[in-house]
């Protein structure tokens, strides 16, 4: 097993973790705001004081690659490439819609097998960003960004019951009324829940290519979309 270095700067959270043999020993968040450029180095630098003092060496560092806001995921990767290049340890990129599917497979029990999983991240008006995945997060579709009304995941709701979840969720209860629509609150893509991914991408051995990688923001969605307004 390993000892990774999570970081998470995607939305408005800035939160940081260490995982050890696939246990949580280590977690740092804040949440009044988007305060990273503060708080990442920070909470680093905490954790990895922590794997020093109990000589615990680093063996990767995660790092949430995005969809999300511009400047939190320009501080949290150029962080991560950092330590990774200081350390001499490998990067793993944690897709964040993904990510923000791990809490509700630990914690929702009553997902029926055949349930599938809709992050949203959101955006202005009545427009989300968002996958949908299978319970085994296997995407049923890739990353596009959404104007939602009533029929916008009709076809996925006609087949059986579909989770929405995280910041951009709320806004779209009133519009999508189907009775197999379901709603999680308080779903945020948080640095404690990516060990489950980081140690899958450590033992399979999918690392980032840290002189090549960049971080999926949300602006990519926009000038795709502005080029291409049918899309």
């Amino acid at each position: 097993m390993s000892c990774i270095l999570h970081i998470e700067t995607s939305a408005t959270v800035c939160s940081v973790a260490l995982s050890q043999d696939g246990q949580l020993i280590f977690e740092k968040a804040d949440d009044n705001g988007p305060q990273h450029a503060v708080n990442c180095g920070l909470f680093v630098e905490e954790a990895l004081s922590f794997a020093n003092s109990h000589a615990i060496p680093l063996d990767a560092v995660a790092v949430s690659e995005g969809p999300g806001s511009y400047t939190g995921l320009r501080i949290g990767v150029s962080m991560a490439k950092g330590v990774c290049y200081g350390h001499q340890i490998p990067l793993i990129a944690i897709p964040t819609l993904k990510l923000a599917c791990v809490p509700v497979l630990l914690w929702h029990d009553e997902l029926p097998d055949e349930a599938l999983l809709v992050p949203m991240i959101d955006a202005r008006r009545m427009e989300v960003y968002a996958a949908v995945y299978n319970r085994a997060l296997h995407p049923v579709r890739d990353i596009q960004a959404d104007i939602v009304d009533a029929d916008t995941y009709k076809e996925y709701l006609d087949q059986g019951p579909v989770y929405f979840f995280g910041d951009g969720a709320a806004k779209c209860k009133e519009v999508i009324t189907h009775p197999n629509a379901h709603f999680i609150d308080g779903i945020l893509p948080l640095a404690k829940n990516m060990y489950p991914l980081a140690e899958q991408a450590m033992a399979r051995q999918q690392f980032a290519d840290m002189a090549y990688f960049e971080p999926f923001y949300l602006k990519e969605f926009v000038a795709i979309k502005s080029k291409n307004p049918l899309a």
